[in-house]
């Protein structure tokens, strides 16, 4: 490579991901296969438009592989339709809003501080500034109390109703949020961007039944490239969300990721694929039970997915402060704002995912090491001597 200082920095960010414990729930290793993809010549290849109706010459082997993905993302998730030119699952969720919506119309999510996503409403993401967004929380119990959503819902008088999160960690009951927006004349759309290799391998709820809409990321569990995808059953909607993905707000699809999108679909069809996500639901679950028998509370009071939330604040510990003190000792993780928090920049808690670790291999005897790492960490968050042991034995641990 000539440019050697971003060859550089590159070859760092290999040793810091090959040296780390990743627990980013949103993160994941790509496969060799998605990445040679990503990295092909179809990143020269400009295609604006859908398959057969291009803006460009030269068009007919990239409307091949869309189409092949299209077809792929539709036998996986069970749907008629599929636009998987999204660079990103904002731009997914934002072309729903387009297709369906109109500016200051009213929308129903689930609440940041009880899990949900930004792009559901929240004030600063421009869900929450151009539609009249309303929310939903949690019950004592950490889970979602569905005649409380349906009682808002008939109060607020949503036209969409976001079914879906960014750190619930219990299972959503899609049919139910269908039979609300059925009560109150609302679109239902569910975010399914965590959940998504969970539905396809058998082991969460499909929602594509219930939604109008389904949208979701394609690189957390799905494990392939940074991008998104949205499905549907409704052909008319369908029409409506392809004209807002492309021309409104998208330009030339990168034909590179799609192509990465199709591979990764392909393995996800594999047994191999779904092998693993039920090793990251055990993951989750066996850390997550380990976590609370050594006395901390789960946000969500458990897991059904691949992920969990901790109070560290009732450990006297911040979330930045347990973030910044577990990657010292090699455990990268997120901290995460959770009920009672006033300030997105002081928050008390930390998000726990097992996707990449289990990608890397690690089933329970690691979780459970891993579990008493992070313990040992906030246990002497200010004691250095015991973080350089603990890194040690991370490093250790990266070894076998």
């Amino acid at each position: 490579m000539n440019d050697k200082r971003i060859e550089k920095e590159i070859n760092s960010e290999i040793k810091r991901q090959e040296e780390t414990i990743n627990l980013i729930a949103s993160e994941n290793i790509i496969s060799d296969d998605v990445s040679i993809t990503l990295g092909s010549v179809l990143s020269n290849k400009y295609a604006e438009g859908y398959c057969n109706k291009r803006y460009y010459g030269g068009c007919n082997i990239v409307d091949n592989i869309e189409e092949i993905c299209i077809n792929r993302a539709c036998k996986l998730f069970g749907v008629s339709f599929a636009n998987v030119q999204p660079y990103s699952g904002s731009i997914a969720n934002l072309a729903v809003y387009k297709a369906l919506l109109n500016i200051g119309d009213a929308i129903l999510g689930m609440d940041l501080s009880a899990g949900g996503h930004l792009t559901h409403g929240y004030k600063k993401s421009i869900s929450g500034s151009e539609y009249k967004s309303y929310f939903y929380g949690l019950n004592n119990n950490g889970e979602i109390d569905y005649e409380n959503v349906l009682q808002i819902a008939k109060k607020v008088k949503p036209k969409l109703i976001i079914a879906g999160s960014s750190t619930y960690s219990k299972k959503i009951d899609f049919l139910k949020f269908r039979k609300i927006a059925n009560e109150v004349g609302a679109y239902l759309l569910a975010d399914i961007s965590h959940i998504a290799g969970l539905i396809v391998a058998g082991l969460y709820q499909n929602p594509c039944s219930f939604a109008d809409v389904v949208t979701s990321t394609t690189h957390k569990t799905l494990r392939g490239p940074r991008g998104a995808i949205i499905l549907s059953n409704n052909d008319l909607i369908m029409k409506k969300i392809n004209n807002a993905v492309f021309p409104f707000l998208q330009g030339g699809p990168h034909m590179n990721t799609i192509a990465a999108k199709a591979v990764c679909f392909y393995e996800a069809m594999q047994k191999e694929f779904i092998d693993y996500q039920k090793q990251v639901v055990k993951n989750a679950y066996l850390m997550c039970e380990e976590f609370k028998k050594i006395g901390y509370k789960i946000v969500n009071g458990g897991t059904d997915t691949h992920m969990f939330t901790i109070n560290v604040k009732e450990k006297g510990v911040s979330g930045f402060e347990a973030e910044k003190a577990l990657e010292e000792v090699g455990i990268i993780v997120n901290r995460n704002i959770i009920f009672g928090d006033k300030n997105a920049n002081d928050v008390g808690g930390i998000r726990i995912g097992t996707p990449s670790i289990t990608t890397r291999g690690f089933k329970e005897k690691e979780a459970c090491k891993i579990v008493f790492f992070i313990d040992q960490v906030l246990k002497n968050i200010k004691n250095d001597l015991k973080k350089q042991n603990i890194k040690k034995e991370v490093k250790k641990l990266l070894k076998k």
